[in-house]
């Protein structure tokens, strides 16, 4: 694509119909700026428009387009096309800080995300200027220059918050730290002198305020692995000013609006979270300043009001406080009765309180509240973080502590109990106290794992809980019921048993309550019930004890799904895939009905795949109802194809990316169970399954390997026969993967399917050829993976075809070659095999080749006999070899940048590990002493002379071992 006018017109065009909002416009412009994104100067020619187009919202589509582009192109990813070309990426990286730092603040914002993008890749290595460029601009006393600079800086920067510790990651911090420590505080001071200069500038102070909040940000990134050198003989400046701000209040900055925090917010909440840094990971050198930062932070907990606006600065305030008092060092400050009561009522009762905000998250968006409440993504609300202040003062006060609160909880109980109408907000405090006090330790699979023993939570959710599930009218006090619900789940390992199977029938019955949050919650509930495991590892809730429910739990689920807001409610599905699993044969009579209303929902969310995760329980609630019904009766297979064939057909018509790999996973399952041969209408899409296209995404690769597995496995020979062309192109599938280091194991498990069940008249013109592919690959790229792969594959030819043909077809290709695998893969490599299955076949190949193959007893191979011997003697009896060489770091599919589907495993669609050679050969050992017997019988003396004069003493006492088994010896 050539630099020109009529180029950037064609780009405008097509940009401009991707905004449009039908569907029929809309596509084929992404299609096509999809097929031009990997000629030269398409990411110039987006960097050109978004610079000087006239049209501000072609720039901005331009800009978003071009963070999009790099977002998935710019990782080089070995064996996959490299689609922006060496110039382009040197062309970018020279215009792209210049034009970000020019640029309007919508687009800067895009250039700065696709400069840290490029960055992570590219800086310090192929990048060493970029970091120069950006400290220079701090000269320029511009603040949207500034500004542009520190938010890249940012970005690129504050992954090291979440980077494990490494000698590259150590190098690369200690090159900003020397290019960008002394600028950054040179700035931070010149700005909050600025401040000082325009105290009555609105608009000054404004910019100035978000600088001096990147500025904190920065801070933050670069102190978080360890205390740099720089700020520690600097800590005196950052942290007086630090001070200094926290305490500081401009009424020019204060804002009318109650939800949006205002810049003065924004910068204290994250000094709370620099001095909470310094107070957990250098509390020594931190020790000085500590006292005055508790003093500045307890008074802002005591002013500021309880708006929405304050509620970040709040909870980093809190979450100050609680990483202090955790502190053996700290732990005087907290010691006295009077400062703990302080902290409990000014502090975390007022926290804990349901604001009429938060009621209305709960009423209005409920997504939100759940995704707060349930999801612990509440990291930045009040009540986590008062819950975390009592859970930090209970480390070493738990007595005095659980006193003070009790009182509390009483004295809000009784409140409620008054007039539960107008007060129910006191009750919900309470629970949500008893909550933070009772809890210690929590995990997502077992909720509560470690309680506080002073709270007894049995007799609470008797008299306190229980009464709000039992209340007949299900739709009043949403909030409590939702309260007694989240009790009962995060506590479900504390409570005994009969309480939970007392709580059942009542979480069914809110399965049909209106609130959307309380209906949720009592979905999760039974799911997390439902995966309890009891003493005999048995899931705790037995299918006997739901028989009563079962019918009224089936029909609230699926009801549920049509209540307002819940449509494709991800808990709903996932407990229906979980009520199917745990009832197994008693859903049967249900799933004539089921099926229909899941096909129906899946045909409705594959017009527009919104949520990940309902589509995947959605599909794993379709195996199971397949799996179920047809374990008792394979014919019902018909009626499943009947109903989704029609819906995966429009799936893979209209190409629905987030789908495809799913539907194939399902017709896998499908073809699997079939009972007779391969039906017709599978047969029909045969040939399309090999086309290119499909292969190219990586989340098609493993479902539709699985699924070609499963034709060859019922079909091969009606393939070979019917389908002519059908082995060439399996075998093309199969060197396509083979080509690649992420998938080559995938082509190996196509491989072995082709090896064990195609008729091997069939092979006959193509064996060759494949032997020739796999010498080429081992010698460009050995890998360890592929080396594992081509020892089970060379083993299993060797039990399909013989010993012989395995020597002779090497042999074939390169005289002597054979010895060169034996000696140069073979032998040192078979340790790393792994796999119970993998290593059987390994090991019954290998004892063919030292016993069924004449040219192993009287040619130049004999010298490898032995040390053959030894390597399988030591398959059989070492530990399995696990190391991997430092340089071979596989990229795995989920790393695969772009909107590339990423394959999703269905569980209930996996199927189970195939073994090739089956029963006829139960115990390899056996089966080893039993042939070299054999040859031993065929060459009297040979055996034991070879044996006796090269094998190891060690292995010569197991291989002893193995022929007494057996009841054999050699002779």
């Amino acid at each position: 694509m050539d630099l020109n006018d009529a180029n950037l017109q064609t780009l405008t065009e097509f940009l401009r119909k991707t905004l449009d909002p039908d569907p029929a416009v809309r596509r084929p412009a992404e299609k096509f700026l999809e097929s031009v994104e990997g000629n030269q100067n398409y990411s110039v020619l987006l960097l050109t428009l978004l610079e000087k187009s006239q049209d501000n919202v072609i720039r901005v589509c331009a800009a978003i387009t071009f963070k999009n582009y790099i977002k998935r192109n710019w990782r080089i990813i070995e064996d996959e096309p490299n689609k922006i070309s060496e110039t382009d990426r040197t062309t970018i990286k020279a215009n792209i800080v210049n034009l970000m730092l020019t640029s309007p603040e919508q687009i800067q914002k895009q250039l700065s995300d696709a400069i840290s993008i490029i960055g992570r890749e590219d800086f310090p290595q192929k990048w060493p200027d970029l970091l120069t460029e950006m400290v220079t601009r701090f000269q320029s006393g511009d603040f949207h220059i500034i500004n542009g600079v520190l938010r890249t800086a940012h970005s690129l920067f504050k992954r090291y918050r979440h980077e494990f510790k490494s000698n590259e990651l150590w190098l690369e911090i200690k090159l900003v730290l020397d290019t960008f420590a002394q600028p950054l505080t040179e700035l931070f001071k010149a700005t909050i002198d600025l401040c000082q200069t325009h105290a009555s500038d609105v608009n000054a102070l404004k910019v100035l305020f978000s600088s001096l909040t990147l500025i904190s940000k920065l801070f933050y990134s670069l102190n978080f692995q360890d205390l740099p050198e720089f700020f520690e003989d600097n800590m005196e400046t950052w942290m007086s000013n630090f001070h200094n701000l926290l305490t500081l209040d401009n009424k020019l900055l204060q804002t009318d609006d109650e939800e949006e925090a205002g810049l003065l917010e924004l910068l204290k909440s994250q000094i709370c979270d620099n001095a909470a840094l310094y107070a957990q990971k250098y509390d020594e050198e931190f020790q000085p300043y500590l006292p005055r930062f508790v003093t500045a932070i307890w008074n802002l907990l005591v002013t500021t009001g309880q708006e929405v606006k304050y509620d970040l600065l709040v909870s980093n305030a809190i979450q100050f406080l609680a990483s202090v008092c955790e502190r053996p060092h700290y732990k005087h400050l907290f010691e006295d009765q009077s400062v703990l009561t302080s902290i409990c009522e000014k502090v975390i009762i007022p926290n804990m309180e349901f604001r009429s905000a938060d009621e209305e998250t709960f009423e209005d968006n409920s997504e939100e509240y759940i995704r707060r409440d349930l999801e612990g993504s509440d990291i930045d609300t009040r009540r986590r973080a008062a819950c975390d202040l009592v859970r930090g003062l209970c480390k070493f006060f738990e007595g005095p502590v659980t006193t003070i609160f009790s009182g509390y909880i009483s004295s809000m109980l009784a409140e409620y109990a008054k007039n539960p109408g107008v007060n129910w907000k006191h009750k919900d405090a309470a629970i949500y106290l008893v909550t933070s006090l009772a809890t210690k330790a929590q995990t997502q699979k077992h909720g509560i794992t470690q309680a506080n023993e002073l709270v007894n939570l049995t007799e609470f959710f008797v008299n306190h809980i229980l009464t709000d599930l039992k209340s007949p009218n299900i739709n009043e006090f949403p909030v409590l019921k939702t309260d007694a619900i989240k009790y009962v789940m995060i506590f479900r390992s504390q409570l005994p048993k009969e309480h939970l199977l007392l709580a059942i029938p009542l979480l069914v019955a809110h399965l049909e309550a209106e609130s959307t949050v309380e209906h949720t919650y009592a979905a999760h509930a039974l799911e997390r019930f439902f995966t309890m495991r009891g003493p005999n590892a048995s899931t705790l809730i037995t299918p006997a004890e739901m028989t009563p429910f079962t019918e009224q739990l089936l029909n609230n689920l699926f009801k549920a799904l049509v209540l307002p807001g819940s449509s494709e409610n991800e808990y709903i599905m996932k407990a229906i895939m979980r009520s199917f699993s745990l009832l197994q044969e008693a859903i049967v009579p249900y799933v004539p009905t089921l099926i229909g209303q899941l096909t129906h929902k899946l045909l409705l969310v594959s017009k527009n795949p919104s949520k990940p995760h309902f589509n995947h329980y959605l599909f794993e609630s379709m195996c199971l109802s397949i799996r179920i019904t047809c374990k008792g009766n394979p014919a019902a297979v018909g009626n499943f194809e009947e109903a989704l064939f029609p819906v995966f057909t429009e799936i893979l018509q209209n190409d629905v990316q987030e789908f495809v790999p799913y539907a194939f996973q399902v017709m896998s399952l499908l073809l699997e169970i079939q009972s007779s041969a391969i039906p017709p209408s599978y047969m029909a899409l045969f040939p399309h399954l090999l086309q290119p296209v499909l292969w190219e995404r990586t989340g098609n690769v493993p479902p539709l390997v699985c699924l070609l597995q499963a034709y060859l496995e019922k079909g091969a020979a009606v393939i070979a026969s019917t389908a002519s062309d059908s082995i060439p192109g399996l075998l093309g599938v199969f060197q396509k993967l083979l080509a690649s280091k992420a998938n080559d194991h995938h082509g190996f498990y196509l491989l072995n399917s082709i090896i064990e069940h195609m008729p091997s008249e069939a092979l006959t013109p193509y064996r060759k050829q494949i032997f020739i592919l796999l010498l080429q690959r081992l010698q460009s790229s050995k890998t360890t993976k592929f080396i594992k792969s081509f020892l089970v594959f060379i083993s299993l030819y060797c039990v399909k075809y013989g010993a012989i043909a395995l020597q002779e077809i090497f042999d074939s290709i390169q005289p002597k070659i054979f010895g060169m695998v034996l000696e140069k893969i073979v032998i040192p490599e078979v340790q790393k095999v792994s796999g119970q299955v993998e290593k059987k076949i390994c090991a019954v190949g290998i004892t063919k080749v030292l016993t069924e193959c004449p040219s192993m007893m009287d040619t130049e191979y004999t010298k490898l006999w032995v040390p053959l011997l030894q390597a399988l003697i030591g398959l059989f009896e070492l530990p399995e070899d696990d190391r991997i060489p430092d340089d071979e770091h596989f990229i795995d599919i989920e790393d695969t940048t772009g909107y590339q589907t990423a394959f999703s495993q269905l569980a209930f669609a996996g199927k189970k590990e195939h073994d090739p050679i089956g029963d006829t050969i139960s115990n390899p050992k056996i089966m080893l002493a039993q042939s070299l017997h054999k040859l031993s019988t065929a060459c009297p003396g040979r055996v034991p002379s070879m044996l006796s004069t090269n094998l190891n003493s060690e292995a010569l006492q197991f291989l002893q071992g193995y022929l007494q088994a057996a009841s054999v010896q050699l002779v």
